[in-house]
Order: C-alpha cells, then structure tokens, then sequence
C-alpha cells in the first residue's frame, strides 16, 4: 500500500510525544518559529492529513521539554500502529520522537478529557557551570536545603487560587487549580556528578508559567532567602502582585497526562 494513499478510512490517533524543547520556540505552531506543532504536522502531511491542527494536552513554553506529550489527529491510514509510529518517526527532526501510537474514540480529545498533568523539573546545585547537565536541569548555587524544599511543597498539596504564579489560558479565567502531588526527591547522579534535587507535581490544569513560579518560590525558601511561610502566604488568592521570577525553562519535562481508564 502506498502510505501516500488516502482512499483509506479514517480513524482518530492518539500519540505519545518526547521532544527536546531546547530548540523549539514552544509547542504551538507560529508564523516564523520552529515549534513543536509545527514540525509533527509537516511530518502528517506526507502521510495525506488534511486536518487544519492537531489537538495537544498542553502548551509547552519555548525551551520546555516533554517526554509524555500526548496529540491527536485523524488520518487514513490501513497499515498497523507500528509501522505508523516508525514512519512518523523517519519524517519527524531528532529531537521530536513519537513514543506510541493507538487508535483512539473519535471524540477522544487530549486537552479536554485529561484528568490531570504531571511535570517534573530537575535542578542541581554547584557553584560554576556543568555543560553536560544544564541542558536539562538548572544549577542552582547556593545550595538549596532538601528539607525546606520538602516541606515547602507539602502546602501547595489542595484547591487553591494559584493567581499569583501564573495567568489563565484566557483573560479572565479562573486561576484555581487543585493540585495532587507536590513532592521533591533527591536522585544520584553520578558519584562525580552529585545528585540532582526533582520535583514532580501533578494538578488538574495548570496557569500559564505556573509550575515554573512554583520552583523558583520554593528555591528562594530553600536558599533561606524567604520563609516557608511564603508559599501558604501566596496561596490565598489575595496577595496584589506575582511571585517574583521564573525557574529556567530548560528544568521543566511535561512526563505525563492522566485521562480516565477506558470502559
């Protein structure tokens, strides 16, 4: 069969992306920039995908990375999902895999029935530069203190107006989110290396520079510039102004969207 062919029936895709945002100026498709949408789209079109857009999870920033992106698309397609998956992969750059591919319900839409999103962000503490970490995670010096990095995630756990870390996808939307997880772990490295400090959460939705404001707020308490009380303090959806500053784009990983288990 000719993967140009599109007498073919169509079906709903649902895909898994990993991508390497360094080089991307974000997900979502733009005039003159390289993005994300922008690249798999031009990959589709070998393929004889006619659709206007495909559908994504999220909108990640200019230089934020994902290893679970999930995208769906509509195409005429006859031969299996493997062979699909590969032969997207041999039209899409280096730095943007597709990690599954399945047929999906045809109202199946990524963005709107997530239950959830999960980003990880990575950071390492060391006093100069270290070209072969910082790719994806952020150097941070001074030291940050694993305990009060701990403890400054355990309140961001809850329903709570999150206004002042980040803007809603539309002017004058709601700015509450319920978030589900909010943990930091330590991860060896290497014994050369040192360890690297993690944090995961995991929310319903998320504002606009969100979790980045989240990792710097808390980075400023575990350096002992602020108090741990600064993050219940900023989660009372009453304090007049923003957190200061944004972590890195480079640290941040979208690693998962939960959707509800299939009937």
């Amino acid at each position: 069969m000719d993967i140009n062919d599109v007498s073919s029936p169509i079906a709903h895709y649902k895909a898994i992306l990993a991508y390497d945002g360094t080089n991307f100026a974000g997900f979502q498709r733009q005039a003159n920039a390289r993005t994300v949408q922008g690249e798999v789209e031009t990959a589709l079109r070998q393929f004889g995908w006619t659709q206007s857009s495909i559908l994504a999870a999220g909108r990640t920033d200019t230089g934020v990375h994902a290893s679970g992106q999930v995208i769906a698309f509509e195409l005429a397609w006859e031969r299996s999902l493997d062979v699909l998956l590969k032969a997207l992969n041999a039209h899409l750059p280096v730095d943007i895999a597709v990690r599954q591919v399945e047929v999906a319900q045809a109202d199946f839409h990524p963005r709107y029935d997530a239950l959830s999103r999960r980003y990880r962000y990575t950071l390492f503490c060391a006093p100069s530069r270290n070209p072969l970490r910082e790719r994806y995670a952020w150097r941070v010096w001074p030291q940050v203190d694993f305990n009060l990095l701990a403890q400054a995630s355990i309140p961001l756990v809850g329903t709570h107006d999150f206004r002042a870390f980040g803007t809603p996808p539309r002017p004058g939307g709601k700015t509450t989110r319920t978030v589900f997880v909010s943990e930091w772990k330590r991860e060896a490295a290497t014994p050369s290396l040192g360890s690297d400090f993690v944090f995961e959460i995991e929310a319903n939705a998320f504002l606009f520079h969100m979790v980045r404001r989240i990792v710097r707020l808390q980075v400023a308490v575990a350096q002992g510039k602020l108090p741990v009380e600064s993050i219940p303090f900023y989660l009372t959806g009453e304090h007049p102004d923003p957190v200061k500053g944004l972590a890195p784009p480079h640290g941040l990983n979208l690693i998962a969207v939960r959707y509800p288990d299939p009937e």
